[in-house]
């Protein structure tokens, strides 16, 4: 039984958003992501759904790549527009049929939601697709830095966020393997009823929640044979610099902001 995890999976490509700095691909995917969830009009929708289409096609990442990544967000999707569509009952009546009443609110409700979901995903998912796990991990490590000013672990923050990322894929390959040896074993995941197919997850659970300790000791041993003391006196092999293609991406994202406001 295979599974396949493509969210979070750096893709190689030679464009202007890999290009970036990956502070700034942060920083504007962030502003890109709350504008989108601010949308309210179908013509902040149609702004932000062209914003992130330019964005993907600058980014040259293929399109079966990027929704191959945001797949497993399907079903959330779905089951977003569907709540929304039956559940708001203000507005016109489009379609009534006994207690199914379909308004032209929780239509448009079902559009706007699922949509601004939708979006702020692929501007998440291009930003990972785009970024090795080194470059994320000193941008973390970078932005974090005030916050050691105040008391708090910047950089050790910034580390477990980039560790998180790295187990992705881990954890993946361990749910296929733990998925295979429950299947040679005679464990069938699609058979029976909901009680019967719970408790073929048990297993499962129990398995990747051990290899996951596992995986966290091992590391923790790692780092400490290392002498890992955390941030202080630690420098970057590459240095992260500001150009002209940071300035122009921050003037496109500001320029977004401002649409999305004169549109409301």
């Amino acid at each position: 039984m295979a599974f396949r995890l493509d969210f979070g999976q750096y893709y190689a490509a030679d464009s202007p958003i890999h290009a970036l700095d990956a502070r700034v691909k942060l920083c504007g995917a962030l502003v890109l992501m709350v504008a989108i969830f601010c949308v309210t009009t179908p013509a902040q929708l149609g702004a932000s759904a062209l914003m992130t289409a330019f964005v993907l096609a600058c980014s040259r990442v293929p399109a079966g790549r990027i929704v191959a990544s945001v797949r497993p967000l399907v079903a959330v999707l779905a089951v977003l527009s569907v709540f929304n569509l039956f559940v708001v009952r203000t507005g016109h009546p489009l379609i009534s049929f006994g207690a199914v009443c379909i308004t032209a609110d929780g239509a448009w409700a079902a559009i706007l939601y699922t949509a601004r979901f939708a979006l702020a995903v692929l501007v998440g998912s291009l930003i990972l697709l785009t970024t090795t796990p080194t470059q994320f991990s000193d941008a973390l490590d970078r932005l974090f830095s005030p916050l050691e000013r105040i008391g708090l672990p910047g950089h050790e923050i910034a580390m477990v966020v980039a560790l998180m990322l790295r187990f992705v894929p881990v954890l993946a390959d361990e749910i296929s393997a733990i998925l295979d040896a429950q299947a040679m074993r005679g464990g069938g995941f699609d058979e029976g009823g909901v009680v019967a197919r719970v408790r073929a997850i048990v297993p499962v659970v129990v398995a990747l929640f051990a290899s996951g300790l596992r995986h966290a000791e091992g590391l923790s041993l790692a780092l400490d044979a290392r002498c890992y003391e955390g941030g202080d006196g630690r420098t970057h092999f590459h240095e992260l610099r500001l150009s002209g293609r940071d300035a122009v991406a921050c003037l496109f994202s500001l320029a977004f902001v401002a649409a999305i406001v004169l549109l409301s």
